[in-house]
């Protein structure tokens, strides 16, 4: 009885830590030029795809909209844009998807990899990873 309750919570345990260890939620996009808070970013899961829309602005261009960005976003407001789109788990990481930078309207291939359970490493680049960014966004609790 002991070996069952034991196990029992062990399986518990890993549920709640696998939980934790998602990319979904959200998240503080913080500039990796500036080192300053953006906004809040919502990324969930559809259909075994990840996408991520922008939820809140944290600067003082709160009504800003994408006049940048291509295809239908363009002229959107940027609160309420998706711009992590169609992203799919590949091990750790989640790639496969774009995402958009709203200030200059550019498209990148993107990567999403946790940095523990509280930090999200963002990377946008273009053709091969070595040629991008990485921004380290924080979960908002």
């Amino acid at each position: 009885m002991k070996k069952v309750l034991a196990t029992f919570v062990l399986t518990a345990f890993a549920a709640i830590s696998m939980q934790a260890q998602t990319v979904t939620g959200k998240w503080k996009t913080i500039d990796d030029e500036t080192g300053k808070a953006k906004s809040i970013v919502e990324i969930s899961e559809k259909n075994g795809k990840i996408y991520g829309k922008v939820v809140e602005i944290l600067t003082d261009k709160k009504d800003a909209k994408c006049d940048k960005c291509p295809g239908s976003d363009k002229g959107k407001p940027i609160k309420g844009l998706t711009i992590i789109k169609g992203l799919s788990k590949d091990g750790q990481e989640y790639s496969g998807g774009k995402i958009i930078d709203p200030s200059s309207g550019k498209e990148y291939k993107c990567l999403l990899k946790l940095n523990g359970a509280d930090k999200l490493d963002v990377r946008g680049y273009i053709g091969i990873q070595a040629l991008g960014r990485t921004q380290t966004w924080v979960r908002v609790k």
